[in-house]
Order: structure tokens, then sequence, then C-alpha cells
């Protein structure tokens, strides 16, 4: 099966953006490619505009000119699905629309032979229902392909329940050889990406509908982490109507299960017409002229705060921080190891890490910060005061975090802040899907870093931070908002239970 593959011809059929890189890298790894649209010269025109990038790739120094020229003679238009007999795989990039697709297919296999594979490039339909009514749906597919073709190394090889392992082990030994980074992955809504990286725009919504915080505030948060772009940023990057379609269309597949439920933050701006970029105002202003919100940074500071005596509570990568900090500024402390909690307690006032409890809810005189992941100085780093704490206290909180290293954002006492409550979710969608067997641990991790360029995979902050530690934030987090949307995943749980 993979040498075939490796030495089929190639029909790509839909001359889009998706249909057109396809047929870009399929070329560059030596395929002979028919691009088929039915649209009057969409195919020729998609490939005059692989002749332009190729002759650009060139101007850079990424290829030769014999290079360009040899893979772009490659490249053919198809008139019809009846030209396109003899090739040995077929990757469909059409409208995401299952009847179309549904039928697209079952033309193709009256036109190709029985040994040729046919993929779809879908990104959130069942596999399984493109492949109901076909003749031989076991040598049906997915080979979903992330957005800029050429540049995204990702491909989600995804199976239906009567893909054959022989026809899923095949595409990905060939996605390799296209220079991909191939994962497997089971049909169910949303396959791995799409699904996983739904906590990372539902937390931020939530926050923005509790008023906890603004959009500068919250992507700044995350940017801290490691992530290219905030929620906000992205959402507008990639439209909140595409985006909100995304998760409707997850949260209908999932029989409306509350975790992936769409936000009315940004259903109000789809009906209100604003988009993101594409209409130039989303959650930011990207008019002429706009002045959009900044930071409020802190002043460096003039003085030292000061403390009768200063106990480092916990072990582990936040309170070392914390102590290396003190020991920079000649601070005498204590460290209390044996504590159940990582922070700081100032003369008897708390500032520690949060455990997805609000502050309030804990006493009068505390404070939480948001968990760091990384320690860089000057990182922002959200927090909260107690509704009972003196002004005293909410004074001296953001000193002693510019003390830490971090330049601090107050937020809105909301459990869990922003960076921990995200990070946990997302950790918990990615063991739903390996509980479930969409996945394992390893796919998850390399999906999301290499199709939506995450800094680290789910499992890799897990194994930063504990599955203990994640299961109580999840837990408060429940006890919080009393819905479905924050229970526990059982693989969780037993990772948890296992290390006690």
């Amino acid at each position: 099966m993979s040498q075939a593959l490796n030495e089929a011809d190639v029909l790509v059929v839909g001359a889009g953006i998706m249909g057109a890189g396809i047929t870009q890298i399929a070329a560059q790894a030596g395929h002979q490619v028919l691009l088929y649209d039915v649209g009057e010269g969409a195919a020729a025109g998609a490939i005059a505009k692989l002749s332009a990038t190729f002759d650009k790739l060139v101007a850079k120094g990424k290829i030769t000119a014999e290079s360009a020229a040899e893979s772009l003679s490659k490249i053919s238009v198809a008139n019809s699905l009846a030209d396109c007999a003899s090739v040995g795989l077929v990757v469909e990039a059409i409208v995401e629309n299952l009847g179309i697709k549904q039928k697209l297919f079952r033309d193709l296999e009256a036109v190709v032979s029985e040994d040729c594979v046919l993929a779809t490039n879908t990104s959130s339909i069942s596999v399984t229902a493109i492949a109901n009514g076909m003749q031989h749906p076991e040598r049906l597919v997915g080979m979903h392909f992330f957005n800029p073709v050429p540049l995204m190394k990702l491909v989600e090889v995804v199976s239906g329940l009567q893909t054959s392992p022989a026809v899923a082990e095949g595409i990905f030994e060939l996605s390799g050889r296209w220079g991909k980074v191939p994962v497997y992955a089971r049909s169910t809504p949303g396959f791995i990406v799409n699904r996983i990286a739904r906590p990372f725009y539902a937390e931020t919504l939530a926050l923005l509908q509790e008023q906890a915080s603004s959009p500068t505030v919250l992507d700044a948060c995350l940017r801290a982490v490691g992530f290219r772009m905030g929620p906000c940023q992205l959402t507008d990057l990639i439209g909140h109507d595409t985006n909100f379609a995304v998760t409707s269309s997850v949260y209908e597949a999932n029989f409306y299960d509350k975790r992936f439920m769409p936000s009315l933050v940004q259903r109000e701006l789809v009906d209100g017409g604003l988009l993101g970029r594409k209409s130039k105002q989303g959650f930011y202003d990207y008019r002429d002229g706009a002045v959009n919100e900044v930071l409020t940074e802190m002043d460096p500071m003039d003085k030292l705060p000061t403390a009768k005596t200063l106990q480092v509570h916990g072990s582990g990568a936040v309170a070392e921080h914390i102590l290396t900090a003190l020991k920079k500024y000649d601070y005498a402390c204590e460290q209390l190891a044996d504590s159940d909690w990582q922070g700081l307690a100032v003369d008897g006032a708390i500032l520690r890490l949060t455990d997805g409890r609000t502050a309030t809810e804990q006493g009068a005189e505390v404070a939480v910060f948001d968990l760091p992941v990384r320690f860089e100085d000057g990182q922002v780093l959200a927090w909260a005061i107690s509704g009972r704490a003196s002004e005293t206290w909410a004074q001296a909180v953001p000193h002693w975090l510019q003390v830490f290293g971090f330049e601090p954002q107050a937020i809105a006492d909301a459990p869990g802040l922003v960076v921990a409550r995200t990070l946990a979710m997302l950790i918990n969608e990615a063991a739903d899907a390996v509980q479930q067997g969409v996945c394992t641990e390893k796919a998850a991790d390399d999906a999301m870093k290499m199709g939506v360029n995450y800094p680290a995979g789910p499992f890799e902050w897990l194994a930063g931070w504990s599955a203990s530690a994640v299961v109580e934030l999840l837990n408060n987090l429940d006890n919080y908002y009393a819905g479905e949307r924050y229970r526990v995943s059982p693989w969780l749980k037993q990772q948890h239970w296992m290390a006690a």
C-alpha cells in the first residue's frame, strides 16, 4: 500500500486555498497531480497562482529554478472526473457539506480503480458519515491538512468505522514523505485539534462574559506563557463567524454537551457583523486611526515592600521561584515546604497560586495569582484580590508580584484566573480524547504544537504541573459554576488516584 501510494498519480478535487496547497506539496514530492474543480477556470487559475508561488520561492532561495519548473510541470488541469481513472490517490478539498462530499465520493468510485485510495480533507465532518453509501467505504480516510498547507506540518490521519488500517497506515507514511508530521485520529467531532482547542477560546470568552477583564489583558496573559496570539486576537484573525460555526458544530455533534457550548459574547459579535480583521472590527478595532486598549504597566519599584515576617509555603517550581526572588533582594524568609499550597505569607496575609477557588472564598487578607508556567523577567501575570481584603493588602500585592519578577495585571476575582483554568481545560479535553480512543498522548501533543502552534502539548503541560493539581482546580471550578462544563476526565481521575 505505502509503496503504491508513493508512486501514485494524485487527483486533488477543489482548487481553493487548501486544494492548491495540497497540489503544491504533492507535486514537490514528485507526484503527477491532476487538479479538478467544478468552477470554470478555477483549476487553471489556481495553477497560475502556484506558478507565481514557485517563482517567489525561487527568489527567496527556498528552492532552485530547476526544481520549481519540474514541480510545476507535474501539475495539470483535469477537465472532468472521467479524465482521472488512472490515479491512485484522490484528496478531496471541497466545501464542508456532508451531502456534497458523499455524492463526490460515490461519483469517484464509478471512475477510479478499486485499489485507489480516497481521502477527505474535512476538518469537522465524520469520516464514517462521508463513507456511508460508498461501495468500498474501507478505502476512505481523513487526510486533514492545516492552512497554509505548505507551511503547517500537521496532518490528521482520521479513520472512520470502516476505514482499512492498511489505508490509514499508507496515508500516514505518505504524509511523512510529503514532509508532514502525521498523527492518527479516530473520527469523532473535531478530531484532535478542533476538539482539544475549544477551551483556548471558551475560557477567555467565559471570562469576558463575566466581565472579569478585557481582551487586551486576557490575550497578554496567554501570550506570556508562550502562545503566539491570545484567543481574542486569534478569533479576530480566523473570523468570528468561522470560529463560532466550528464551535457550534462540535457542540451539536457532541449532543449539546455543555463543555462545548458556544459563547453569547461571540454570537453577539457575529450577529453584529463584527467578524474581526475581515470586517475591520471584532474584539479589536482595525480601522484606520483606531486606538485600542494597551496594558497598564506598573512603574518600576522605587522602594521594596516591607514585612516583619515572610513565609514561603509549599515546594515546587513556584515556591522555588519565590525563594530565589526574595533572596535576590536579601529578604529574610522561612520556607514551610510541607504546606499544601504554594505562595507567600506576608505578616499573615496570603498571596498564593490559584487552585481554582476565588480569593474571596479563602478569606479576607487573601490574593491569588495565576499559573506562571514560564518564569521570565517581566512576564505578564494575572492576579485577584479578595473582596474582603483591606486596602493596604490590595495595594501591597502587585508590589510583591513585582518582587517575584512579574508584570502584574489585576482582574476580577474569577476562579482559576486566566492561564490556570485555560491550561487545565485543554489538558482535561486531551485526557478525554485519549480516554475515548481518539488519539494517543503523543499524538495530542504533536497535533496541538504542529496544527495550531501551541508552545507545548497538553500532556507536556500536565507533566510540568500534576494530575492532582489539575483535578483539584477543575473540581473547584465545577463547584463554583455547578454545571457539566468543568467535570473531570475519568483519565485524569485515574492519574490523580495513582499518584496518591
